[in-house]
């Protein structure tokens, strides 16, 4: 049995991370409609940019794939420790975590 105490578990630290939280009038339908409202966000913000990583809740999926090291049924959120660990900057959210994206801006 594992000691918690001796190994924590910590929330990323987003504290470099520009938060965008949307909530449109008329639900979002679908991933492709939230990737394309999430990147007109990192549009206004970034002269170019790359979507680093992201999660659709509904479809239970995360993207760069398998970055949650756990079993089936747990909470994925290594798309958000990746995000991080490659530059992302900003984080857009739809609808309370049903679609979040994470950018970064792309320097030549």
């Amino acid at each position: 049995m594992t000691n918690n105490k001796n190994c924590p578990i910590k929330s990323p630290d987003l504290s470099q991370v520009e938060v965008v939280s949307l909530h449109p009038v008329n639900e979002v339908s679908d991933y492709q409609q939230a990737v394309e409202l999430a990147g007109s966000e990192a549009k206004q913000r970034f002269e170019e940019y790359m979507l680093v990583s992201w999660y659709d809740r509904d479809r239970d999926f995360e993207s760069p794939p398998h970055t949650s090291e756990c079993s089936e049924g747990c909470k994925k959120d290594g798309y958000i420790n990746y995000g991080l660990s490659h530059g992302a900057t900003l984080r857009v959210d739809i609808e309370d975590g049903r679609f979040v994206f994470f950018y970064a801006p792309v320097e030549w």
